[in-house]
């Protein structure tokens, strides 16, 4: 396992977490004790508000001095907040348009009409504006982790609607999001622009750092890091990236 990493990033849906589930006690307490020997980003398709709630809210009481290692990059990387003051402070936010996102949401909704993919039965709305990114949840936000497994298990549905998504709005950028998702941004704004703009801020160059997600498959929503070079490790759940935080810890 490499020895210079500065800073380890995260994605956050099935790496830290299950989908739109808060973070084991163990995933937790790891995290923190990681904080003590190296910076920390999470950076997945989620709002803020699904990261204070699945993650933040959910870190050990004593993690309050470690915050302001931590890099919390919303939507993608679309947006960024650090802790400071005793609150988390947005650094930037590449909003979209009203334009851009009132022809995001109409795409997405006729294309997914036209291919059968508009669902009926949901667990909330299926469209949502995350102000930078406007995000495709084909059974609702609050859809249980089962359904939305089953939804798609090989990922064609996201990849038909994104495809058809992508031919309507060639100013914009589509992509697969989580298991039922597909998520929209300004053009070349995605998670390698993020670790990218990151390392910017931070002065921490990318091969000092170590991406963990588990959508490192070409085509998945964490390859565009991959793709920028950034040093990576594939996991298939929180357990994995567990396994793994536990690891490095142990060479540190």
């Amino acid at each position: 396992m490499t020895t210079n990493v500065r800073l380890v990033a995260f994605d956050l849906d099935d790496t830290l977490a299950p989908s739109k589930a808060p973070v084991d006690p163990r995933m937790a307490d790891l995290l923190v004790k990681l904080l003590d020997v190296v910076e920390v980003c999470v950076i997945s398709g989620g709002q803020f508000g699904q990261f204070q709630s699945q993650l933040v809210a959910n870190l050990p009481a004593g993690a309050g001095d470690r915050l302001s290692r931590l890099h919390l990059m919303p939507t993608c990387g679309t947006q960024y907040y650090r802790y400071a003051d005793g609150d988390w402070q947005q650094v930037y936010a590449e909003n979209l348009t009203d334009d851009q996102k009132q022809r995001a949401m109409a795409s997405l909704e006729s294309c997914a009409k036209r291919l059968g993919l508009w669902e009926t039965e949901t667990w909330g709305p299926i469209l949502e504006d995350r102000g930078s990114q406007i995000t495709f949840s084909a059974l609702g936000q609050g859809a249980p982790i089962d359904a939305k497994t089953a939804w798609d298990p090989t990922g064609a549905k996201k990849e038909s609607l994104r495809a058809a998504v992508a031919a309507e709005l060639p100013d914009l950028e589509p992509r697969s999001g989580g298991s039922t998702s597909v998520d929209i941004t300004r053009a070349g704004i995605d998670k390698a622009y993020g670790m990218s703009r990151l390392a910017e801020l931070t002065g921490i160059p990318l091969d000092e750092m170590l991406f963990v997600g588990d959508r490192l498959d070409e085509g998945g929503n964490d390859y565009p890091v991959k793709a920028l070079g950034v040093p990576t490790y594939a996991v298939e759940g929180w357990h994995d990236t567990a396994d793994f935080v536990g690891d490095f810890l142990s060479t540190r």
